[in-house]
């Protein structure tokens, strides 16, 4: 057989194309394994987020010297601490070598067979004759094959998958750890008294609600914030429409005459007196929404306190800020919504005030009998129990020496 009709029945097809099949479907398997692993490891039965929760104890120290001893829970996605597989085939290398060696070799030498001998005699030297004739022919073909086939696939772990990460990142940043408990403490850490504790469970409960007004009052802040920049966008808003009609005005105008020109500049000066108003409006109109929400003032409109001014386009004057006005009924609108918020911001600020003071007369001693009474007789404190243990004895006491 030739060399070429060895390599003709070859099936290259199967020897290349079955290798890079097989990776194909291995690839195939590994994603299916990734994500079978996630759905079991990362979520419930319900759908939901496996978690794993840690709990952990914080203390924090109180400004009347006892402490807060806290237990935390925070709860972590299970793909977030756990290694999640995601084997790829990042190489498949298929070798195939093939050597045909073909040998042939031809040899051919005669030898006759027959021999002669004889002798014969010449004078004095007589002379001996010996021969041989042989023949002899050989033919020598060899051949040799060899195949190698050799198939390399390597395949490496890519660790978390860019979108799983990004969805994990988003998840990290919605989780802070809960409080389960919280214990009151000495501030040496040992256990409280019975006055102790009283005293300090008041103190953690005012705490409590000043915190409480000062997140009631950020909100009426921002929205009282909020109003005012609304009143100022409006403003804006009624100074622009006042001046289109002023350019209007002047563009009906024949300026070259005399009487025409008085007009152009009694509509201007109109208009000066006009922006002022408003101007001053728009720079104090904080100023100007307390100064109402202080009088009391329950007159429906917009409140004649703002000293705000309209442009009569018809006359050219300056005229008092009327319902006509295009933007008059939003201003008051969003006048009475500033009002609101200012007196709430106001109400809360006078509730934070009284329950801080209320805090630190507390934190001194003074009780609300003597705060009532507009004497302050302070208390002696409750003494915390000593790091050495033990149960403690209260340290108050209504008598003193001499």
């Amino acid at each position: 057989m030739s060399v070429a009709e060895q390599f003709a029945g070859l099936d290259m097809k199967s020897l290349i194309g079955g290798p890079l099949t097989a990776a194909a479907d291995a690839s195939i398997l590994l994603a299916r394994s990734t994500a079978e692993f996630i759905n079991d490891v990362g979520f419930d039965a319900r759908g939901k987020i496996r978690t794993a929760a840690f709990g952990y104890e914080r203390r924090s120290a109180n400004e009347d010297g006892t402490s807060n001893l806290e237990e935390m829970k925070v709860a972590v996605p299970m793909l977030a601490i756990v290694p999640i597989p995601n084997l790829q085939i990042d190489e498949v290398n298929v070798l195939f070598d093939m050597e045909v060696k073909q040998s042939e070799r031809s040899e051919k030498s005669t030898d006759l067979g027959a021999s002669l001998s004889g002798s014969a005699k010449f004078g004095p030297i007589k002379v001996s004759i010996t021969g041989s004739v042989s023949s002899h022919s050989s033919n020598t073909r060899s051949s040799d094959n060899s195949a190698k086939y050799h198939v390399d696939v390597r395949a490496t772990n890519h660790g978390m998958p860019e979108g799983l990460s990004r969805v994990l990142d988003m998840m990290a940043s919605c989780i802070s750890p809960v409080l389960v408990s919280s214990e009151l403490k000495g501030g040496d850490g040992q256990n409280l008294t019975d006055a102790g504790r009283v005293r300090a469970e008041k103190l953690k409960q005012l705490r409590g609600e000043i915190v409480m007004l000062e997140q009631q009052m950020d909100a009426a802040k921002n929205g009282l914030e909020s109003n005012i920049q609304r009143m100022k966008n409006l403003a804006m808003s009624q100074q622009n429409v006042y001046q289109s009609a002023l350019v209007k005005l002047l563009g009906g105008l024949d300026r070259s005459k005399a009487e025409e020109e008085e007009k152009a500049d009694s509509y201007s000066h109109a208009m000066e007196e006009v922006n002022q108003t408003w101007t001053i409006f728009r720079n104090q109109v904080s100023d100007l929404v307390k100064l109402a929400a202080d009088s009391g003032e329950n007159k429906a409109g917009v409140s004649e306190l703002f000293g705000l001014k309209a442009f009569d386009a018809r006359k050219g004057e300056a005229v008092p800020y009327t319902k006509a006005e295009s933007q008059y009924g939003a201003m008051e609108m969003v006048q009475k919504a500033a009002l609101e918020s200012r007196k709430n911001y106001d109400r809360t600020e006078a509730d934070l005030l009284a329950k801080r003071v209320e805090y630190n007369n507390a934190v001194s001693g003074i009780s609300p009998a003597a705060v009532q009474s507009g004497k302050e007789i302070p208390q002696q404190p409750v003494q915390q129990q000593p790091a050495g243990g033990g149960t403690g004895t209260s340290g108050t006491s209504g008598k003193s020496s001499k």
